[in-house]
């Protein structure tokens, strides 16, 4: 797969004399040497994507829909490869990683439809003789910069919206992760995406690439997934030239069962919202709340599950759990398990990690207190944290008890409360009775700490766009 080792700028494969290595998270293989950009590669593909501009945007909605869709196919035609480069540069189980070529296509899909469908509206005017109109416009050459957790998921999100807008794009992912980026734009060659209108930059230098792109003057909107720490930095880098930007930043998500919960159900959508990609996700239940009168049963039928999943190789058969992405995930469980034990915390199952293997067997941890580490912090691992509340009020207070508000998670069979409870979570997305929200049709992003703007759905397209207001007689 020698084009996969190169970035692409404009239509074409470029190699340069500095490469990283990529590495299988299992067991530090080196899977790949990519090339790794420099300021005037960097430089070259934000020149191509405003130079694309002009026409794709002029190109009619239903034509770049065309080429999306056409790309979904293709994604989906190519799933087993795609799932299997996933899985060796990210880690994640086979299974996962073959659900995350179709939730990435999905993207593409919902977009493609959504370009032809990008309204303006007539206004009544309050002047005889004026026609007030407005209309939507694409924003312009646009940097999108993705994390690794999603190689696909979180690439095709942007780029699905901002192509289908008419917005041309470069894209940087992760430095753990690029080789999903550039085998999505070799599927964008194969369908006919003009040059210039899709480019990738890989790089083992995120922070200084991502700022070259930020800075350059003819992008004209930044979409970050990542930590909020880097968030922040952009959005002030942004501010300098007051360019648009959608920070989807992390998540601290609570996970409640109420004492009315179907206990089956919760444990079933527990296991899906906490060790899905082995719990390196943003939208991660992190904090178990456990309502008092179903503490005791809930957590020995948690206990029970989680020691029957399959920790191992993301390509071995049966595996449920695979490799955290690297050391420094390693190391971040370890101190967070470290201080909850060393504040009280009772491990019910599993151990803090030890020795050099990315292989972190699921841990579960009872009597967590807002003194611990691992109640402020996103875990970002399989590591289960849990916690009684007397009733609901204490069960609202300790969920909204963070500076993030990505997702909360709360099962409970009584509709009234269910109203009640939704109402009153802090998070920009509440699953009732529901362990996984992320759909392309419905608009994906956090409040407070959580981030900027939404992704998916209608309103992640708006995001790639103007309005332009028309007055006239």
């Amino acid at each position: 797969m020698a084009l996969a080792r190169t970035a692409y700028v404009a239509g074409r494969w470029v190699d340069q004399a500095q490469h990283f290595a990529v590495r299988d998270p299992f067991d530090g293989e080196v899977i790949a040497e990519v090339t790794d950009s420099s300021d005037d590669l960097v430089d070259a593909a934000v020149d191509a994507a405003a130079r694309a501009f002009a026409t794709w945007r002029a190109q009619p909605g239903p034509a770049r829909g065309k080429l999306l869709g056409a790309l979904a196919q293709r994604m989906l035609a190519d799933e087993a490869r795609l799932a299997a480069l996933c899985t060796r540069e990210n880690g994640k189980p086979t299974a996962e990683a073959v659900g995350e070529v179709r939730y990435a296509a999905s993207f593409l899909t919902w977009f493609a439809g959504e370009a032809e469908r990008i309204y303006g509206e007539t206004i009544p005017a309050s002047q005889p003789g004026q026609r007030i109109t407005v209309v939507r416009e694409p924003v312009g050459p646009c940097a999108l910069i993705t994390p690794w957790n999603f190689p696909y998921a979180m690439l095709t999100r942007k780029l699905g919206a901002a192509l289908a807008a008419g917005c041309t794009i470069v894209a940087k992912p992760a430095e753990q992760t690029p080789l999903g980026a550039l085998a999505l734009a070799e599927l964008c060659d194969q369908v006919g995406i003009p040059p210039g209108v899709v480019n990738i930059v890989p790089s083992a230098d995120g922070a200084r690439t991502g700022t070259r792109m930020i800075r350059a003057p003819q992008i004209r909107k930044v979409s970050f997934t990542g930590s909020t720490g880097v968030g922040r930095s952009i959005l002030r880098t942004c501010a300098d030239d007051i360019k648009r930007v959608s920070l989807e930043l992390g998540g601290n998500a609570p996970f409640v069962v109420f004492a009315d919960a179907d206990l089956d159900a919760a444990l079933q959508g527990a296991l899906v919202a906490k060790f899905r990609n082995t719990g390196q996700s943003c939208v991660a239940a992190n904090r178990f709340i456990l309502e008092a009168p179903i503490a005791k049963a809930f957590t020995a039928a948690l206990v029970g599950a989680v020691a029957r999943l399959k920790v191992g190789r993301g390509s071995d058969a049966g595996v449920d759990v695979g490799p955290v992405i690297d050391d420094a995930a390693v190391a971040k469980l370890r101190a967070l398990v470290g201080d909850a034990v060393a504040r009280g915390a009772t491990l019910l199952h599993g151990a803090p990690p030890e020795g050099a293997s990315r292989v972190v067997a699921p841990i579960v941890l009872d009597g967590i207190t807002p003194e611990m580490a691992i109640w402020r912090e996103e875990i970002f691992g399989p590591v289960v944290a849990l916690r009684t509340a007397a009733d609901e009020a204490d069960a609202l207070a300790q969920a909204n008890d963070t500076d993030a508000g990505l997702v909360a998670y709360f099962y409970s069979r009584d509709a009234a409360r269910q109203a009640r409870v939704a109402d009153a979570l802090e998070a920009g997305m509440v699953g009732i009775n529901e362990g996984l929200v992320s759909t392309a049709q419905a608009p994906f992003g956090g409040v407070k700490h959580s981030g900027l703007g939404r992704e998916g759905s209608r309103h992640g397209i708006e995001d790639y766009t103007n309005l332009k207001y028309l007055a006239a007689r």
